[in-house]
């Protein structure tokens, strides 16, 4: 049979195993706002019961505490995650498209609007008075406005891009910063469970910084234990299909500057990302996600419209390469850089320079590259393509159609105002050009090869000789006729009215006049600005309810808690109240009976 005194550890027994149950409810009071804090829960069962000599066959023992578990539900974690990589993205992308749209907002158009309707107004004042050297210096005056407008939205994108570019490589370094505390919070969990037990407050701090690192990028995490159950897990976390914390080690990223450009208006520096072995990174992919992918696609995006072609024409040895079949078949679209990155066979080839040589019979160009090295193998009939192909309409989309606009305006109006003669009689030159970077001079866009490509809305600009010298601006076929005064030549104005036809030219664009094609970028990138924001706005709503249901398991209840307080204290009470009869009996015992 049991001892005598077998009933005081019963009571004891529920003395501990409840005073656990109200240090653990107290503990999850106290942690009720703590943000990432998991509710945990007291796992109780009857102690192991001893074998007595009697009809009854074995007595209970008492109660004991067998684990303190977190209430937390993986598929929510899973489901959380995903949803917050999501959210991270959209998040990412209604901030800065919201900043595009801002760029091109109602003060913008209305900027444009004015200065495009101001120089209309000037070139109609000239045509009452073409000798006027007052109003030819209006009509200069109102044209470089029209050019400082599109200098500052090319500058503003730009700005844009710098800041996205900025903002890559915080994330990354945010990406190190959370793989690091990962594995050291790791390694302090499988010292601690190595011995027993369960480390519940620091496994709340590993899923907490999983769950900002799951806003920057998509993660994948694995977890299972290692050797015979004693205690030390392998923990995994994944990054497109990459390991970045492996138990107690992690892989970081870095940041590369790019050593060229992918597109012609890029700023300069951007950077690319290489894991610290050197092995390359891709965001582009599809598995990547989160706020690091927006980044990237708000920074790279093209709509797929960077450019590719066939290679013909190649000789071993030589340093030409040809392109043609070019999904780029108008010099005003061209977006490549000066000097780039030739990808063919997904392999990469540097060029110095290109040019571009129109085929009046098929009404096609042949883009022939200089490349930096010698070509080593047959090429011919191999796609080739320049930069990424990024699915999103970002920064070099929307600078690539200002441009196309400053391009083929600038190409128009020229076209006309080369036609006749200026005020001293001369041939008339290019009215709008663009600034070379180094130089400071204005470009030659007589040729293919040095032409209107080498015009940007950030370069765009008055030629020089006209800024300086009104007298230049062309408003007639002819200045002079033989034995007609001057003024009468120059009142002629047959330039000047084309010029002023331009206006309300059809046919310049697909979208119809140059302001109405301006119209149209201003109206998709307030579609665009406004798809961003509504899925924003619905994954977070996504989320919020994900979260919910998240902390509907896990999370602190103070109405639940408290009902626990009150069972465990009257559970304790009892176990007090056993003890203290427990004592009166074996009082009664000892002294009454004197046994």
């Amino acid at each position: 049979m049991p001892s005598t005194f077998f009933g005081l550890n019963i009571g004891l027994s529920g003395l501990y195993t409840y005073q656990a149950g109200l240090n653990t409810t107290a503990h999850n009071v106290a942690n009720t706002e703590t943000n990432g804090y998991t509710r945990q829960i007291v796992n109780q069962s009857a102690d192991t019961p001893l074998r007595v000599n009697s009809s009854y066959g074995m007595a209970g023992t008492g109660v004991v505490v067998t684990g303190i578990e977190q209430a937390r539900n993986k598929y929510y974690d899973l489901k959380y995650r995903a949803n917050n990589t999501m959210y991270g993205e959209y998040d990412a992308k209604y901030y800065y498209m919201k900043e595009i749209e801002n760029n091109f907002n109602d003060v913008a158009m209305e900027g444009f609007t004015t200065s495009f309707n101001s120089l209309y107004t000037s070139l109609q004042g000239l045509s009452t008075d073409s000798g006027s050297l007052t109003k030819r210096t209006e009509v200069v005056n109102y044209a470089k406005s029209l050019t400082e407008y599109f200098n500052n939205r090319s500058n503003s994108l730009k700005t844009i891009q710098e800041e996205c570019n900025f903002e890559i490589k915080n994330q990354v370094d945010s990406i190190n910063s959370l793989a690091q505390q990962i594995s050291a919070v790791t390694k302090q969990i499988n010292t601690l469970e190595a011995g027993g037990g369960i480390a519940n407050d620091l496994r709340d701090k590993r899923e907490l910084l999983l769950d900002d690192l799951s806003k920057i990028v998509n993660v994948s995490v694995s977890e299972h234990v290692v050797g015979n159950d004693v205690g030390v897990t392998s923990y995994v976390v994944k990054i497109d299909g990459q390991t970045l914390v492996n138990t107690d080690s992690y892989n970081t990223l870095k940041v590369v500057q790019r050593d060229v450009k992918q597109n012609q208006s890029d700023i300069d520096g951007l950077y690319d990302i290489q894991w610290g072995n050197g092995q390359n990174f891709n965001p582009q992919t599809t598995t990547i996600g989160g706020y690091l992918q927006s980044l990237f696609q708000v920074r790279d995006g093209n709509n797929k419209e960077n450019f590719n072609g066939k290679v013909v024409d190649t000789t071993v040895g030589d340093n030409v390469l040809s392109i043609v079949n070019s999904n780029v078949n108008a010099m005003e679209k061209l977006n490549i850089p000066s000097e780039g990155i030739l990808t063919i066979d997904n392999r990469e080839y540097k060029y110095t320079s290109f040019e571009a040589v129109y085929d009046s019979a098929t009404k096609t160009y042949q883009y022939n590259f200089t490349m930096e090295n010698a070509i080593t193998a047959n090429m011919s009939g191999k796609s080739a393509s320049i930069g990424d192909s990024v699915d999103y309409k970002g920064i070099p989309y929307y600078m690539s159609q200002v441009n196309e606009l400053v391009r083929t305006f600038a190409k128009e109006f020229n076209n006309l105002h080369k036609q006749g003669e200026d005020l001293n009689g001369e041939k008339g030159i290019d009215f709008f050009n663009g600034t070379h970077p180094v130089t400071g001079e204005n470009y030659t866009l007589d040729t293919i090869a040095n032409g209107y490509y080498n015009i940007t809305a950030g370069n765009f600009t008055i030629t020089e000789a006209i800024y300086k010298d009104p007298n230049k601006i062309v408003t007639s076929s002819k200045t002079v006729t033989s034995g007609t005064p001057v003024e009468e030549g120059v009142e002629k104005n047959d330039i000047l009215n084309k010029l002023l036809a331009l206006k309300g030219n059809t046919s310049m664009f697909k979208q119809g006049t140059p302001a109405s094609f301006f119209q149209t970028i201003v109206a998709e990138v307030g579609v665009d600005s406004k798809k961003s924001e509504d899925f924003a706005t619905n994954q977070a709503n996504i989320l919020s309810m994900v979260k919910n249901q998240r902390l509907s398991v896990s999370g602190v209840d103070g109405e639940e808690e408290g009902m626990n307080m009150v069972m465990y204290q009257r559970a304790y009470n009892l176990s007090s109240k056993v003890i203290s009869i427990m004592n009166e009996i074996y009082d009664k015992l000892i002294n009454g009976t004197a046994v």
